[in-house]
Parts: C-alpha cells; structure tokens; sequence
C-alpha cells in the first residue's frame, strides 16, 4: 500500500506541476510587434506600407495613374505564380517547426504489480525516437524535460542561404488592350513590358529550439497516458536582393526608383525578427497487448492540438494525428524495435503521411544504454506544397523560365538517430542524442541536437 500511496502522491503533484507550466509557457508578444510570418514578408518589400513585390518606383512620374498601374504588376493578387513561390516557402517555415518529432515518453524503467509488490519488466532504457511496447505500470509517473536545438540548412535540398526566385509580370489583357498595343493581348508577352522579369537572391536563418515538457502516468498495468508540452523559441534572420530585367529598349518600365531614363534596377532587404512561446500541445495514450519473454505488442495513438501561433511559425494551425503499432523483442541486453503508422493532417497545407522506425537499443552497461534507429515518414499522395511551372512567353519570341531554383519533389522525410541513456542514479536518466537528414525532402536541418533528464517515481 506505502508504494502504491506514494505513487499516487507523486501523481498528483506532477499534475499540480503541470498545471503551473500551463499557466506559465504562452510568451505574449509586445502590442504592435511584427510576427515571424510578417518578418518573412519583409524580404519581399521595397517600401514602407507597401505591399510585397509592388514597385512604387515604376511608370510616367507625370502620370500618377501610370505608377500605380504598373507598380502592381508583379504583386501576387496581380501574378498567381509570384504569390505561390512566396507563401511556398511561408508555408514550409511553419508547417515544419511543428513537425519536428518529438522524443519517446516511455519510461526508461517499467514495471508491473504482483501481488502489490512492483516488478522490474525493462532490461534496458529503451529508445529515444521509438516508442517502447511495455508500459510504466499502474499508478506510477514519469516526468521528464528536454531540448532539442537545430538550424533549418537546406528546403528540398537547396541551401538556405541560395535560393533562388524569379518573379514574372502579370498577363494584362484587358477590354481593348489588343488595339491599343497592336497584338494580341491574349499572348504572354504582349505588350512587351510583359516580358520584364524580376530576379530575387533569397538567404535566410531560422534557429529553432524545442523544449518539451512531458509527464507520462500508469493507469493500469497494460495503458499509460502521456501530455507533452513543447516550448517554442525560434530565431529568424534573413537578406533579399532584388533585380530586374528589362525586356530591351532604351527606357524601363518597371524600377525601384530613378526614372525610366535613369531608373534603379536594384534593391536589397534585411529582416530580423524571434518569437518564443507554447507550440502544439501532444496528448498520447498506449495500450499494452501483449507481454512476454519472446515479443511485446503494444498500440499508441497520438493527438497534437494547434495551440502554437502560426503567425510566429510556433504551430501548424491544424489538428494532426498518428496511430501507431510496437513491437519490441529482447535478446539479453539487445532489444530491437519497429514501430509502424499512420500520420493524419486536417491541413490543406500538409499531406498525410506513413510512420515507420526499426532500430534497437543495447544495454552496454548497468548504467549506460545505447539507441540507434532510423526514423521516416513517407508523404502520402502528391504534395500539397506545390509550385508554379515553367513560365512560357509567345511574343516576341517562344521563350520558356523555370521560376525557382527549389525542385519539384516529394517531401519524405528520412532521419537517423543515435543517443545515448545514461543513469546516474536510481529512476533517474540523462539522454543525449543526434538526429540528422539522410534524404533531403522539405525543410531540413543539417543535425537536431537534443539532451534531457526524466525521473520515475
């Protein structure tokens, strides 16, 4: 009765902990700063108030009218394909800051009650990217914290620091635009300013720290319940430089500044910005079913809620989900694993996907246990992150343009983990682990590194 009355104890005062983080983890932000979305769209605007690609610098200085009109003809109310390559890369900043994978909330030591007496059921200390099949057993809890720190490198292989844009004039044909200009106004490329082009060099940091918050409790010997808070601080730098190409003559159409005898083809943008608060909040439940000396099976179904904001990337804004299958095997100190699942997202913006781990944990030591796996998630159907297609030209001549350097492709997702679990003293365990890219599908950090402490009681 003393084990099972401390256990409920230390149950309730982890509950009692994990209230006040809820109380303490959202960081507002200052009335009136600019969010890490709108910092982003800094790189893409030329002047105060402005929109992003307009040119205020451009037409006839007599012709008010004129400035404006052309102005707004790379904008991307004005030119779909513009605002497609722009909320791309937008889109991939958020989605993937709230699907870094969060580590195992299994503890490293589990156990089940004979007779009220606690035994002992885990050789080693288990995975850190996987998931264990055994459970903690009745009414005892894990507590534990972690950090998980990395630098976004390459999105679908191309370096972050080079990417590389080219954003096309918007197709004006309007009610009589064919007689003005003498052609056919249908055609890309007439009138001729059509074909001015607008080079962007894009370079950029997002820093990303996740520091999970979790407590995993024993419901019964075979079902644990787990919450995991992650904490979001992300840090965003980035530099723009623009140009424009003007399709031949004498005079410009469309600048920056000057005018069309005199006009400044180029422009530059820097954006600084770092938001910090609660991401999306992680519910999960696993079922035990079955236990012996040859194989555990176990079922872990996993709900993430869209707390984080979206508009400092801290969250997806949507609903996800994943089921999951365990099983686990233990040959003295050697314990394979495989866990295999479905990943569901209610965004438009993000594609289901399937879960699949195998790796193993050894025991080396008493004290010391070793993790590798490989760890994937392989997008289902074609990607919903989709970019605009070569741009052609009809007039003058039959032209085509790729408008990005960022490939076309699939955005699976394949890691490799290696850490370590290490105890220095009894229900304590330190973990230390790298995760690194071994396919460059989405936004991808070149190493994740993370550290962090648990404690069963």
């Amino acid at each position: 009765m003393g084990v099972v009355t401390g256990a409920r104890i230390a149950a309730q005062s982890a509950r009692c902990s994990l209230a006040v983080a809820l109380a303490t983890v959202v960081v507002t932000a200052p009335a009136g700063a600019q969010s890490l979305r709108q910092r982003f769209s800094d790189l893409f605007i030329f002047g105060e108030g402005e929109e992003p690609l307009f040119l205020a610098g451009s037409g006839d200085p007599n012709n008010p009218a004129s400035l404006q009109v052309h102005g707004m003809h790379f904008i991307p109310s004005s030119s779909a394909e513009n605002g497609t390559l722009i909320s791309l890369i937008g889109d991939a900043l958020g989605q993937s800051i709230s699907s870094i994978p969060i580590g195992s909330t299994s503890g490293s030591e589990t156990f089940r009650f004979a007779g009220g007496v606690p035994e002992r059921t885990s050789t080693s200390a288990g995975a850190i990217f996987a998931e264990r099949a055994a459970t903690l057993g009745k009414d005892r809890v894990l507590v534990g914290i972690s950090r998980t720190s990395f630098s976004f490198a390459t999105l679908r292989g191309v370096n972050m620091h080079d990417i590389q844009l080219t954003f096309t004039h918007q197709n004006v044909d309007f009610p009589g635009c064919s007689a003005a200009v003498g052609g056919d106004c249908s055609k890309y490329g007439i009138p001729g300013v059509e074909n001015d082009v607008m080079d962007f060099h894009l370079s950029m940091d997002l820093d990303v720290a996740v520091t999970p918050v979790y407590v995993t409790y024993g419901v019964t010997d075979k079902i644990d319940v787990s919450v995991v808070l992650p904490l979001v601080q992300a840090d965003f730098r980035g530099s723009s430089n623009a140009q424009i190409r003007p399709f031949g003559g004498t005079t410009a159409t469309h600048y920056f500044a000057g005018t069309p005898q005199n006009p400044v083809l180029s422009a530059s943008r820097e954006s600084i910005g770092s938001a910090a608060g609660l991401g999306d909040v992680d519910v999960r439940a696993k079922v035990n079913l079955r236990q012996n000396v040859n194989a555990d099976v176990a079922v872990l179904v996993d709900a993430r809620f869209p707390t984080g904001s979206t508009a400092d990337l801290l969250g997806s804004g949507k609903f996800s989900g994943r089921v999951i299958g365990i099983v686990d095997s233990h040959f003295g100190n050697f314990s394979p694993h495989i866990n295999g699942g479905y990943l569901y997202h209610a965004g438009d913006q993000q594609n289901d996907a399937v879960l699949g781990t195998v790796g193993f944990d050894q025991l080396m030591s008493p004290k010391v246990t070793l993790a590798a796996d490989l760890v994937s998630a392989l997008q289902v159907g074609d990607s919903k992150l989709v970019l605009p297609g070569v741009v052609t030209w009809e007039a003058p001549f039959r032209r085509s343009l790729n408008p990005t350097n960022i490939p076309t492709t699939r955005d699976d997702v394949v890691d490799g983990s290696f850490g370590v679990k290490i105890a220095p003293a009894r229900n304590t365990i330190l973990v230390m682990n790298a995760l690194f890219p071994l396919n460059r599908g989405g936004l991808r950090p070149n190493l994740a590194y993370t550290v962090g402490i648990e404690r069963t009681f």
